[in-house]
């Protein structure tokens, strides 16, 4: 927990150095989260702990006035809703787009788009699959690919990339669709 509570410090911290900010920060569960295929496990207890920045991550963006939300496929959603219950967070996410339905990451976002109202352009997307950020950026999401699930350095990486994309609104035009 003390880990927990010192990455949730700096998250804080890095979230602060930016003057503008996501309306809404948007997460993949398996290897953006935790290290594995939730679907792998049954309910009731994690196989693994999450990946150590991710909690604190959540929970700072929380602190912060920033909504977060989920976009997962899983063949088992109830796992995973599960795995969110064990790690105090499942109450944190405004929206959880978690279905085993294997259409487009961007049905995950018209979702989250119905329920929160957010465009996508006030969106910032963390996941493993580069499919997946790819067809959220065409959609205005500003998007990062984390390959050993989300950290500080990705936070700050996407929270800059989003940032820039408003300094240099020339040069995005085409992400701003909504």
């Amino acid at each position: 927990m003390e880990e927990e509570e010192k990455v949730r410090a700096e998250a804080t911290e890095i979230i602060s150095l930016f003057p503008v900010l996501p309306k809404l920060v948007v997460f993949d569960l398996d290897y953006t989260i935790w290290p594995y295929d939730c679907d792998h496990y049954s309910k009731g207890e994690l196989p693994y702990p999450p990946y150590p920045h991710a909690t604190g991550i959540t929970q700072a963006l929380k602190d912060k006035g920033i909504d977060v939300a989920i976009a997962s496929r899983s063949p088992r959603p109830d796992i995973a809703k599960s795995f969110l219950e064990i790690m105090g967070i499942q109450s944190l996410f405004v929206a959880q787009e978690i279905f085993c339905s294997w259409t487009p990451k961007t049905e995950h976002f018209k979702g989250i788009q119905r329920t929160t109202g957010i465009p996508f352009s006030s969106m910032l997307f963390f996941d493993d699959d580069y499919r997946n950020t790819q067809a959220a950026s065409r959609m205005g999401v500003t998007c990062v690919l984390v390959e050993d699930g989300v950290n500080l350095e990705k936070l700050r990486l996407g929270l800059s990339t989003y940032a820039n994309k408003f300094a240099n609104p020339n040069r995005n035009q085409t992400q701003q669709h909504d």
